[in-house]
C-alpha cells in the first residue's frame, strides 16, 4: 500500500526531477504539492515565479497545490508557526510524509527533519547524495526543459538569468558553481517534460536586480543575502 505524502514543490528543476522519480517508484501516493510564496509579491519564494504559472504547473502535473503565503522576510517563529498550521491541515487529510528535492545540504536536511518530526511528520529525499552533475544530465536526457528565473550575483552575472539550461549553459558556468545550483547560485522554472501533460506557456518579461540585506538574528536564516538578478516570466 502506498504511503500518503505531500511534495514540497518549488517549480524548479530539482523539484521536477524528484517528483518524477517519486511518481515512477510508486512507494508514495502524492496527494498534493506544497509551495511557499511571498504574500506581498504573489510569487514563489526565491524563484520569483508568478502564482499563475505555479497554477499552470500544478494543473499540468495533475496535483492540487497548497500555497503557503509568507510575509516579507518573516521572522523564524512566524515561518514555523505558518508551516506548522499548514502541516496540521495536511495531516488531517492523511499524509504524514513530506518529500523534498534537496541533494546535499546537510544543515537544511537536519532542519527539515527536526521541524517535521515536531509536527508528527517524516521527510523523504529521493535525490539525496546523487552527484549533481549526474542529476542535471538525467534531467536533460529525460526531456525536461527549464529556464533560470533568479541568479545570485555573488556567483553569476546578469547573462545567466532568463536562459534555458542546456549543454551550453552548463559549459558556461564558472568553476565552483554547482551544475544544479544547489548552493543557491540559481533558481529555475520547469515548463516542459515527462512530468507534464502539456507544456507551460509563458513570455519572457523584464530582467531586474534586487538587493537584499542580511536578515537580523531573529529572522529566518539568509546565508546568501546579496544581490539577485530576476527574469520575470509572464
Amino acid at each position: 500500500m502506498k504511503q500518503p505524502a505531500i511534495f514540497n514543490w518549488s517549480g524548479g528543476k530539482d523539484s521536477a526531477l524528484a517528483l518524477y522519480k517519486v511518481l515512477r517508484a510508486g512507494r508514495y501516493e502524492v496527494t498534493r504539492l506544497l509551495t511557499t510564496l511571498s504574500e506581498p509579491h504573489q510569487r514563489i519564494s526565491m524563484h520569483g515565479v508568478r502564482v499563475a504559472l505555479l497554477d499552470q504547473q500544478a494543473a499540468s502535473i495533475g496535483l492540487p497545490c497548497r500555497k503557503l503565503f509568507l510575509p516579507e522576510m518573516p521572522p523564524m517563529d512566524v515561518y514555523e508557526r505558518l508551516l506548522t498550521g499548514a502541516l496540521a491541515e495536511l495531516r488531517a487529510e492523511g499524509a504524514t510524509t513530506a518529500i523534498f528535492g534537496d541533494i546535499f545540504l546537510e544543515d537544511l536536511r537536519r532542519y527539515r527533519e527536526t521541524q517535521l518530526a515536531a509536527a508528527g511528520w517524516q521527510a523523504a529525499f529521493p535525490l539525496w547524495g546523487v552527484p549533481t552533475a549526474t542529476l542535471i544530465r538525467e534531467f536533460l536526457d529525460l526531456g525536461f526543459q527549464t529556464i533560470t528565473t533568479c541568479v545570485n550575483a555573488k556567483y553569476l552575472d546578469q547573462s545567466f538569468v532568463g536562459r534555458l539550461i542546456d549543454e551550453q549553459f552548463l559549459r558556461d558556468l564558472p568553476a565552483g558553481v554547482d551544475p544544479c545550483g544547489e548552493n543557491g547560485e540559481f533558481h529555475t522554472f520547469v515548463f516542459d517534460g515527462p512530468l507534464f501533460r502539456q507544456p507551460i506557456k509563458f513570455d519572457i518579461g523584464e530582467i531586474v536586480y534586487r538587493q537584499y540585506s542580511p536578515a537580523p538574528p531573529a529572522a529566518a536564516p539568509d546565508p546568501l543575502a546579496t544581490g539577485f538578478w530576476y527574469c520575470d516570466l509572464i
